[in-house]
């Protein structure tokens, strides 16, 4: 553990803030390395009800690891908590494509921010004169990130639970647990007020409580980490996000007060991951999908999801054009692609649709791609 003298905590604490600013981290706060016991109990108690859905790593021994920093990291003695803002502002959307989460539109902030906290903490051991003992996460470890973000001052819980930041709720979060003495950053005292905003926003209703998400409901859980079939009276809901959803901080005041706040340039949009041609993505093979997503958080969603939610998509435009790239669908190897572009047709519905579906019927084997190939042959209507 490094002991600081009271003085010399202030002055690190000047340091490690104008080290910060330099590498375009300019929203951060410092709590102290008591365990998180607040946070533990609420994250169990979504486990329990089940609002965690089938996330296999998700566990309760995860959530108790991540509660006391000083599991993790045994001279734990300060956590550094910092915020990311990445644009808000949306451009302009073309007819006929899905849409991406706004978060997915520049590069993966994993690899960025990680680099970022790594060189931060070297930058201060150089200030301190030895090694600083420190753990960097960024949305990729057992700490309550959100958690730590509200105790350390750098944003209150939304109803959302999203956390707003004096830039709004469109930032990546990022700690870094360390053996420095700090003095921690009194916790924010703002709150949503009487505020729902949020919550009738949310097509899905995944917001069953003010600060409670079922992530069952949820479209970024269900086109982000869901591996499986996406429930059939769900698909309508998700209308065009090919790639997570936006829609309860879209409405947030918060955000809206805050406008499009200065982003940080390495998450500047690219044209080609901010909005996605369905039509596109169904015809992208493994090797494509990864070439074409590198370095982009979509990867995330798998090459068998994205063009499971491509058929979504597809079937929710409903744009008469697509049936061909869906028929051809209906051969895919993956059972999920087969089932839910089944589902699609029946939604476009026609007599092109029709004989397509009919035909995949009498030559499916597996008893689901089959329930979906029945259920869509039952909803289509030639117009």
């Amino acid at each position: 553990m490094l002991n600081i003298t009271v003085p010399s905590q202030v002055a690190l604490r000047a340091q490690l803030d104008a080290c910060a600013k330099e590498l375009g981290l300019t929203i951060l706060g410092v709590t102290s390395a008591e365990p998180f016991a607040e946070g533990a109990e609420a994250a169990t108690s979504r486990l329990n009800d089940g609002f965690m859905a089938d996330l296999p790593w998700y566990t309760q021994e995860r959530i108790q690891r991540g509660k006391d920093p000083g599991v993790i990291l045994p001279e734990a003695r300060s956590v550094i908590s910092i915020a990311a803002v990445y644009p808000s502002t949306r451009p302009a959307h073309a007819s006929g494509k899905g849409r991406v989460a706004r978060y997915a539109w520049g590069r993966d902030y994993h690899n960025v921010l990680k680099k970022r906290l790594k060189q931060l903490m070297t930058k201060l051991s150089e200030n301190v004169g030895q090694p600083i003992t420190h753990k960097v996460y960024v949305d990729d470890g057992p700490m309550l990130d959100r958690e730590v973000a509200k105790r350390s001052g750098v944003g209150f819980f939304g109803k959302n639970t999203m956390i707003l930041t004096q830039a709004g709720s469109w930032t990546f979060l990022g700690q870094v647990i360390t053996d420095l003495e700090l003095s921690p950053d009194a916790p924010s005292q703002k709150s949503c007020g009487t505020c729902t905003k949020c919550m009738p926003a949310c097509p899905t209703g995944a917001i069953i409580a003010p600060y409670v998400i079922d992530s069952n409901r949820c479209i970024s859980y269900l086109t982000i980490e869901h591996r499986g079939p996406i429930p059939r009276e769900l698909r309508p809901l998700i209308a065009d996000w090919m790639f997570g959803c936006d829609l309860c901080q879209e409405v947030c005041p918060v955000n809206d007060v805050r406008g499009d706040a200065t982003h940080d340039d390495a998450f500047t949009p690219n044209p080609d991951w901010s909005s996605l041609d369905p039509v596109d993505v169904l015809a992208l093979d493994e090797e494509s999908f990864r070439a074409k997503f590198q370095g982009n958080p979509i990867r995330r969603a798998t090459w068998e999801g994205l063009r499971r939610n491509a058929c979504i998509v597809l079937g929710n435009l409903g744009e008469q054009n697509a049936i061909p790239a869906l028929v051809a669908a209906l051969q895919d190897a993956s059972t999920l692609v087969r089932g839910h572009a089944a589902w699609a047709l029946g939604r476009l519905g026609g007599t092109e649709a029709q004989t397509a579906l009919e035909s995949a019927n009498e030559a499916e084997t597996d008893p689901w791609v089959r329930e979906e190939l029945e259920a869509a042959l039952e909803t289509n209507t030639e117009p």
